[in-house]
Formats: C-alpha cells, structure tokens, sequence
C-alpha cells in the first residue's frame, strides 16, 4: 500500500507541475502568488485522488509505461494554459511524449521476434506411449460442474452464492477438480462476509461424486471494497504486471490459497512473459511473492493457461518476423481453441506432473491436418513442441471431434476435451462424449493417423481396450506401453478363436497357464495356423490385461516368424 501511494504523489506531482501555469501567465492576464499556490495545491490533491480511485476502481497497474498514454493530453493541456518560454517548454514535452506514444503502440510491429525467442520451444518427435495401466484424467470439465450444481444443496446459505471456476490439481496424489463457492452479488457479499468453502472431485473416475469441503474464505474474486481478491492483490502490489485470471490451488491439508502469474512486458507494454506467482491465503489474505523457482510444490498451475496460450501464439504466429505472419504465412500453424482453460487443456504425465497441451492447425481455412502439439509444464512453463511422424498426416483436435459429432448425429452428442495421447505406438485423439445436457455418455477414441480406426466405451480403459482391437483390425501397429515389460512363457494351447478382419486375422487364445493373448496376423503371419494343443513360446508385453498382446510366437511344427 505504501509503494501504490508513493508512486500516486509522484505521478499527482508530475501532472501538477505540468497542468499549472508556473509563469503566473494566462491568456487573460496575470494570477497572483497566492492564486498561483492554492492552484497547485487544488491540482495536486485532486491529481493524486483522481490516479489513486483509477486503480482502486480498475486495478490496472502502476508500471511507468502506463504514464505515457496520459503524459500527452497532461502535456498539451499543460502548454495551451501557459505561456512563453513554460509553453514551449511543455510543448516540447507534448511532442517526446507523442514519439513515445507512437513507439509503444507501434511494439506488436517491431517486437515480434522478441515474442517468439521468448516462447521458443524444444522440438522433439512424438510423446512417450502412454501406460494403458493408468487412466488418464479425462473427466470433462462441464460434466465435473454439472455434478457440483446438483450437489450444492451441501452448501449452507445456498441462495448466497454460486459455483466458481473449475481448476485441476492433484491433492494427496489424486487428480481432482476444484471450484470455489462465490458470491453471488454485492448485497450477499456484504450480509455473507465470507465463504464457506469449496468443491472437490475426482477428474479420473467420473462415477466420483462431488464433495464439499468447509472452509471460510474471505479474500475471494467476488467479493467487494478491500476483500476483493485482485484489488487485494493490486494495492500490495501497485507495479506488478499480471496476465491471467487468479486460480485456487488447494495444499495437500486442503488448505485453499489463490494464485496469480506475473511478468514482464516483452517491450513497450505489450507481450508478456511470466516470472512468477503471487500467492494469498484465501483466509487471512496473507501474500507471498514467489519467483517460479520457488513455488511450493502442491501448486501445480503456476504459469495461468492464458500465458501458456499466449505463449503459444507466440511460437506459432511469429516463427518468421510480424509481416509474415499477416502476409506471407511461411511456416505459421495456428495453436487450437478447444482446449478447456483459456484454449489449452491440462493434463498430467505418468509422474503426476501438469502440463499444458495445445495442437497447431494450419491457417489455411477448411484444413483439419495438425501441424504439431505442444506441451507446456505448468509448473515452470518450460515447454516442448511434438512435430509428430513427418511420414504422416495426423488430424486435429478439431477434426477428431467433427468425427464425433458424425457418429452420434443422430444422439447430438459431442465430443469435448480431445488430448492427443500415444496409444499403443499409435497417435490417437482421446475426447469425452456429452449429451446436449452436458452429461457424459463414453470417451471416443481415434486414430490420428488413421481416422477410420476408432473405439469408444463407458469408461478410459475400456475404450483403450476396444481401440487396441479396431488398431489390429485396422492393421495399425500395436507397441507396448511406456511401463510394459517384455515377458516370455511357454505351454499349451487350451482354447482358439480366430476372427478375420479386412486383410488380417485376429487370433485369440488362451494357454494351460490360464492367461490369454491376442495376436494379429499381420505381425505375426504364421499365427493363423495355430490350434488347440499346440506347443508354443510367446513373447508378449505383461499389460495387466486380460488379453495380453504377443510380440512374437513360435509354434511347435511350425517353422517361427
């Protein structure tokens, strides 16, 4: 509060010194000592509580920068009330601070390699296969709110408030949704004072019911005056540069702290680029001003979606200068707009790590073909771009769910959060399926590479294990997985099931060890002569399944593969 104070005297004082006429000349005559001295008061006053309302009402920031699209009415103003040598000396001021105007509105222009140097990413090939053990975070966001909705009679004072914004976070090793209760307009503020608490639910297991938790929170986005949390946040810290709506991040004890990016300006006043976070108990509005290196580790969206997506555009836009980017367009890919936080949809990684993931299209209208992907770690923003097989053409997010929406045309279902994912060594578009009322029906999965192979179950992995055959029936190459070992056994085959899919056969058997194995002709081509009682050695990949797929097969009699 000191700093934001500091910074309106020396800014009121600047206008003053510029507004008042200090050669006591006018147009109309001469102003005395005395008159000259109650103006520069009167000016000075009212200066400092005009700027100091401006950023209590807006809570725009106090950056120096800011100044300079004021300085040159001030100036002009400042110069059409004075006279002689103080004219032109003002005059003069008006005409710098114009130059300065113009230099700063002109930045998107001159800048643009500076933007894209800032979001510059490591490139590499394709994402590890995913481990089908696991089940993805793949809860839709609309579906986890609809479910709170209906759940908030748990709330005491119901009429007093409504469900805030949605974040994901892993809690005590488990992904979960987030979402605060708000108030639900200034006279409920001011009779509530606080909040009780928030919402929790898994983001894997959508059969989770949502859970209320209690805990008063004060210093909330809806609230008002001084408890408002980003005017809270402004006047702590008057010349911060934030980017980013504040984000509720709960502590491993479920303690609820808000957070918000900062940064700096790329030049100029525009762009941005983040540095770190400023953390406020929710509860007491305790701050904290944290570099990214030193954020605590149950916060896992340090950097806000919108500076990744900004991020994005950046890389994607600017690869070859500004002009380029309106005219030409060597090389730009646009990021896509379907992500579910401000067009990026987090996700997390077999270490629990969150990141963010973005596809790129092309700017050529009626395209659908992705370009590439990228992932973002949302806790330090460092950020990988995947150009996928340059041997082939892989779908986006966009394409994947008009596919959707043709499959269930007649439902009007559609798909929602597609996460591009590496499924048995194949590239694949994994998105929930919702109904018109926002209620999930199964997850859809499909080939990104190969539209024509999809699955789709009721749950993650059941649809994993129907995509894993429509894969070997649609001749699609079927790997391992990032954990899968390769183990072998030998025995007897107790019971066969051949299946012939276009070109190839699917064979399916079950061995006197009590497993089962599934196969494919067209990796393995001398499977189709298999039988009840034969001998065999098989190498297979130990998925936990119940069909485990077969690497390579001799059989007895038979000459091997």
């Amino acid at each position: 509060m000191t700093q934001l104070l500091l910074t309106a005297v020396i800014a009121a004082f600047v206008t003053t010194l510029l507004l008042v006429p200090l050669s006591k000349k006018v147009q109309k005559g001469e102003i005395s000592s005395k008159q000259l001295a109650n103006s520069f008061i009167f000016v000075l006053i009212a200066s400092f509580i005009l700027i100091v309302a401006i950023i209590y009402i807006t809570k725009i920031d106090l950056h120096w920068t800011i100044f300079a699209y004021a300085l040159p009415i001030i100036a002009l103003l400042g110069a059409i009330i004075s006279s002689g040598i103080e004219q032109t000396f003002k005059g003069l001021i008006f005409l710098l601070s114009l130059i300065v105007l113009g230099y700063m509105l002109s930045a998107p222009v001159w800048n643009a390699n500076d933007k894209y140097e800032s979001a510059k990413m490591e490139e590499k090939v394709e994402i590890e296969p995913f481990d089908e053990t696991k089940t993805p975070a793949s809860v839709p966001p609309r579906f986890a709110e609809n479910k709170m909705k209906k759940a908030f009679g748990q709330v005491p004072n119901t009429s007093y408030y409504e469900l805030g914004n949605l974040q994901i976070q892993k809690v005590n090793g488990e992904f979960v949704y987030i979402a605060p209760v708000e108030f639900s307009g200034f006279f409920k503020w001011f009779t509530g004072k606080t909040t009780p608490g928030y919402f929790t639910m898994s983001a894997t297991d959508s059969t989770d019911n949502p859970k209320f938790v209690q805990y008063e929170m004060t210093y909330v986005p809806s609230a008002f005056l001084n408890k408002n949390l980003e005017r809270h946040i402004r006047l702590q810290n008057p010349t911060l540069i934030f980017y980013g709506e504040p984000q509720l991040e709960i502590d491993d004890d479920g303690k609820p702290y808000y957070i918000r990016s900062y940064g700096n300006f790329i030049s100029a006043r525009n762009g941005f680029d983040v540095k770190g976070i400023v953390m406020v108990d929710a509860a007491t509005g305790d701050s904290e001003n944290l570099t990214i290196d030193e954020v605590p580790e149950f916060i896992d969206g340090a950097v806000s979606p919108e500076a990744v997506s900004l991020q994005n555009s950046y890389f994607g836009k600017y690869v070859h200068g500004f002009w380029n980017s309106m005219f030409g367009k060597k090389d730009v890919k646009l990021p896509s707009d379907e992500g579910t936080e401000a067009n990026v949809s987090p996700i997390f990684n077999e270490n629990g790590e969150m990141y963010y993931f973005t596809d790129f299209t092309s700017p050529k209208e009626g395209v659908d073909s992705m370009l590439g992907y990228s992932l973002t770690h949302a806790r330090t923003g460092e950020a990988t771009y995947y150009t996928g097989n340059l041997e082939e053409s892989y779908m986006d997010s966009q394409g994947a769910l008009d596919i959707i929406e043709k499959k269930f045309i007649e439902k009007e279902w559609q798909g929602e959060m597609p996460i591009l994912y590496n499924f048995y060594g194949e590239a694949s578009w994994l998105a929930p399926v919702l109904d018109s009322n926002g209620f999930l029906q199964n997850y859809f999965i499909v080939s990104a590479a190969n539209p024509e192979i999809s699955a789709y179950g009721v749950t993650p992995n059941e649809a994993l294990k129907q995509y894993k055959t429509a894969l070997r029936r649609g001749g699609g190459s079927v790997d391992g997985t990032s954990s899968a070992e390769e183990a072998t056994i030998s025995g007897e085959v107790v019971r066969v099931y051949k299946e012939r899919v276009g070109d190839y056969t699917v064979v399916s058997f079950l061995l006197n060890t009590g497993q089962n194995f599934i196969v494919s002709s067209q990796n393995t081509p001398l499977s189709i002569y298999l039988q009840e009682g034969d001998k065999v050695v098989v190498i297979y990949y130990n998925t936990k399944e119940l069909f485990l797929p077969v690497k390579e097969m001799e059989i007895e009699g038979v000459v091997s593969n």
